[in-house]
């Protein structure tokens, strides 16, 4: 049993280090071949008879694209080994829950959580399932693109389900005192991360990372920001919606500033928001177009300045209502056929009718989705122009929607540009990304250029002013190593 393609040099020294664990992380940049070398762990697996089935977690948007892959890389007798679930479905679905418990129980598993930034909450009901699972699989995998999206704590549940003892901590409110400092006048949001170096220290051994300009070379990519003004009647309804959601901030309720935040983003894009009090005299927040006529909105009219039948664009959008009116003025104007759909709303069929006729047809220059589906798991290296209608806060959305086409195959410049409404709450979304991915460069430089032991590490790591030291118990692992 062969893989069907040779691994890459990268790929390959991916598999050697994680073949000697149990379980073990890939952050490989999207484009650089993660889906192979994850075959290829579990190829392994499979022929040294220490696992019967692979049961492969992807986002629910991307199983189609996984599929593929999986053909296109594995074997025939490989096949009968591998299921394919959707992430989400652990937190709707109670039959497909019930069913990978029981199979889990029944015979030896791999389990491959690909995307595994979607298990970030531990909260999270789909979290919650997915670790009790993974505790009757004697291997696991994670698979992403970047360790993070938001702070460091994005890691604790990504390697709980790996092995508790990798971290050292049993819960996260364990984790959270020794690692994160919160805002004091908004529960729940954290403002400093702690620590940080015994972190990467413990999550080293067990974790491979590569990005695309160490082991591939790729043109370059090119960010470019072109800027809009609300119209008066749009400035003043954001300035009215602004202040009144600001003197309802309470910072005992999160959800407040959130409202606000999602508030401001809907005007910016040429929504119109109204509350819309219920029997218990709470006000439930409405958006219904701005604009009569979405031709008149700013940040479309931006949008169309900017398109060019002349090459394959990609636009991504954060409303669905934007994808679906841009598909219908961009066909209005270059012709039927010329603009497709990829969204939630758009049948999976019809979706990967639309991402074909995108890459095949002259006609269809242009694919307009949002980045929850289009960002996953697309190979559009043929396009090499990506416009951000809008966007929002995740950066790990944000790097796989770019990825989609800056990746192997691409031979041209990617040029990426972002519309944003002038002095306005997409100025901060913008920054927000760009300082998070600040952050994913130190962790990665970080997790890269650890040289000290367990020990030595752990006796430098001293809590924040006012607390005491961590602890620094080093938990025995010999039992993640395969024999």
């Amino acid at each position: 049993m062969r893989l069907n393609n040779e691994l890459m040099p990268h790929q390959q020294a991916g598999v050697e280090k994680l073949s000697h664990y149990k379980v073990g992380a890939l952050f490989m940049e999207q484009g650089t071949g993660k889906t192979i070398t994850a075959l290829e762990l579990c190829r392994r697996r499979i022929e040294s008879g220490k696992v019967s089935k692979i049961i492969w977690l992807c986002p629910c948007s991307a199983k189609d694209n996984i599929k593929k892959e999986i053909l296109k890389q594995a074997p025939p007798d490989m096949l009968p080994y591998i299921i394919v679930c959707g992430i989400e479905s652990f937190s709707q679905s109670i039959r497909l829950s019930v069913y990978i418990r029981n199979l889990v129980s029944q015979v030896q598993c791999f389990l491959v959580v690909d995307e595994s930034l979607l298990i970030k909450n531990p909260f999270a009901i789909r979290t919650k399932n997915i670790q009790v699972i993974s505790e009757k699989c004697p291997y696991r995998l994670i698979l992403n693109g970047t360790p993070i999206s938001r702070n460091e704590a994005d890691l604790y549940s990504q390697f709980y389900l790996l092995d508790w003892r990798i971290l050292g901590y049993r819960s996260y409110s364990s984790f959270a005192a020794n690692h994160l400092e919160y805002d004091p006048k908004i529960p729940g949001r954290v403002i400093r991360c702690h620590n940080i170096p015994y972190l990467m220290q413990k999550i080293e051994p067990y974790t491979y990372q590569v990005e695309k300009k160490d082991c591939i070379q790729l043109p370059p990519k090119k960010h470019l920001s072109d800027y809009v003004y609300l119209t008066p009647d749009q400035d003043a309804h954001y300035a009215d919606v602004s202040m009144q959601l600001l003197s309802e901030l309470d910072e005992e309720r999160p959800e407040t500033l959130y409202r606000l935040f999602s508030a401001c983003q809907a005007i910016a894009c040429g929504r119109r928001v109204d509350f819309v009090p219920d029997s218990h005299g709470y006000r439930h927040m409405q958006t219904k177009p701005f604009f009569d006529d979405p031709a008149e909105n700013p940040r479309l009219e931006k949008l169309l300045e900017l398109l060019n039948p002349e090459q394959k664009q990609l636009i991504y959008c954060t409303y669905t209502s934007d994808i679906h009116a841009i598909c219908h003025i961009i066909n209005e104007r270059y012709g039927a056929g010329s603009a497709v759909p990829f969204d939630g709303k758009v049948p999976m069929r019809q979706r990967m009718a639309n991402v074909e006729a995108f890459e095949k047809q002259d006609k269809t220059r242009f694919m307009v989705g949002n980045r929850n589906c289009a960002g996953y798991s697309l190979n559009l290296q043929f396009c090499h122009s990506i416009i951000y209608y809008a966007n929002d806060w995740n950066l790990a959305t944000r790097l796989q929607s770019e990825d989609r086409t800056h990746r192997i195959g691409q031979k041209h410049q990617v040029d990426i540009t972002d519309i944003f409404a002038y002095d306005t709450i997409d100025e901060r979304i913008i920054d927000s990304l760009w300082r998070k991915e600040n952050l994913l460069d130190r962790i990665r430089s970080e997790l890269g250029s650890h040289s000290k032991n367990a020990h030595d590490v752990a006796a430098e790591v001293v809590m924040r002013k006012g607390r005491e030291r961590i602890q620094t118990t080093i938990y025995d692992c010999s039992d993640l190593e395969v024999s």
